[in-house]
């Protein structure tokens, strides 16, 4: 899946940062190695980023570096944190639509919270809900949560795309890792979604009010 790029040096200038401050965070895992793509242009090899990652990314440390020490911000940001428990108010509505809570949240529950990582899936279930013509139905969400819980942790946190194919009325749900995918004529791409940016927008609405 095709994402837009930006560069070190416009990377440095928009969010008006050091060359110091990025590979520093670099160093402490706050900035995914991935993330740096060496590419050859007319002046040589230089470093893009995925733009709207590395730009969400940047914009959560700037936020939260004055109240969290780094060590603490790496646990903040890492896509899975499996020690955080939410309550169930933290997300219904505001994060998680009452429909998706209603129909898959209550079976996650564990002593009364929800678990870091089901909340995200949730979230990513709704957004799926959202885009696809006619939403999505309940077995169909469960399909992609059982996708979600067991096949997200064994990726370790290498960039992958949640892409829906839909042919003859039936939509394939699958988790694609690296390059593009071109599936014959008679199948469409219903939807496409980067977990990384699913993650970091899901990060930025739950802290967004504390």
């Amino acid at each position: 899946m095709e994402q837009e790029l930006i560069s070190k040096k416009d990377l440095l200038e928009e969010m008006g940062i050091s060359y110091g401050q990025l590979y520093r965070w670099k160093r402490k895992r706050l900035i995914p190695e991935e993330w740096f793509i060496r590419k050859s242009t007319f002046t040589g090899q230089e470093t893009f980023f995925p733009r709207g990652l590395i730009v969400g990314r940047i914009s959560h440390i700037l936020s939260m570096k004055e109240d969290l020490s780094l060590d603490e911000l790496v646990g903040r940001l890492s896509t899975l944190q499996s020690d955080i428990r939410l309550q169930m108010e933290e997300i219904q509505g505001r994060i998680v639509s009452t429909i998706m809570i209603d129909r898959y949240a209550r079976q996650m529950l564990d002593g009364g919270k929800l678990a870091f990582d089901q909340a995200f899936y949730l979230f990513v279930a709704d957004w799926l809900h959202r885009v696809l013509p006619g939403g999505m139905t309940e077995e169909e969400g469960t399909r992609l949560l059982q996708l979600l819980s067991s096949r997200i942790p064994q990726l370790e946190e290498r960039a992958c795309h949640l892409v829906v194919l839909q042919t003859a009325g039936k939509r394939i749900i699958l988790l694609l890792e690296g390059g593009p995918l071109y599936p014959e004529e008679s199948v469409v791409i219903a939807a496409s979604l980067s977990i990384d940016e699913a993650a970091e927008t899901f990060k930025s609405k739950l802290y967004a009010y504390e």
